[in-house]
Parts: C-alpha cells; sequence; structure tokens
C-alpha cells in the first residue's frame, strides 16, 4: 500500500516536471528586479566622469562665448570705460 502511494505520488508530480523553471523564473524575479532598479538610481565612476566633463565643456562654452562678446563689445570702447578694463566675469573653473 506504501508503495502504492509513493508511486501514484511521484506520477502525479511528473507533469510538474516542466514547471519547476518557470517557478525558479518567478521566484527570482523580484531579486533581479530590485538589482536592475540599483544600476539604474546608482552612478559610476565612469558616468560620473563623463558627466562632469561634459559639464566643463558647457562652461567652457560659455565663457568663450561671454569672453568674444566681451571684447566685441570693448574693441572700440573708450580707454576708461570701466566695463572694458580687463575681463573679470564667468570663469568656469571657479565654478
Amino acid at each position: 500500500m506504501r508503495k502504492a502511494v509513493i508511486l501514484l505520488s511521484s506520477l502525479a508530480l511528473m507533469p510538474l516536471g516542466g514547471c519547476v523553471g518557470a517557478v525558479t523564473s518567478l521566484a527570482t524575479a523580484p531579486f533581479k528586479a530590485v538589482g536592475q532598479v540599483a544600476d539604474w538610481t546608482t552612478t559610476s565612476q565612469d558616468e560620473a566622469d563623463r558627466n562632469y566633463g561634459r559639464k566643463m565643456r558647457k562652461k567652457e562654452a560659455r565663457e568663450g562665448r561671454e569672453r568674444r562678446d566681451w571684447a566685441k563689445r570693448c574693441r572700440n570702447a573708450p580707454k576708461n570705460d570701466p566695463d572694458c578694463q580687463q575681463y573679470t566675469r564667468y570663469e568656469a573653473a571657479n565654478d
């Protein structure tokens, strides 16, 4: 009788063999999702360096535009114009 119960139990579970992979996938899905969210929310050193370089290039471009505008404005200005004595405006390195 015992052998028959064990045999019937094992035969009943036989079709579920393919479901084990699905159950495993469902069980690990939340952990994979949390790991992906952690990757999205953190910044690697490589990304930080790239973002800093982009930020500095934008600041330097802004400084270049301001210096060109200042030079153009002051090219024909009188020598005693206080705005045209020396460029003291925005500097990217100090920001």
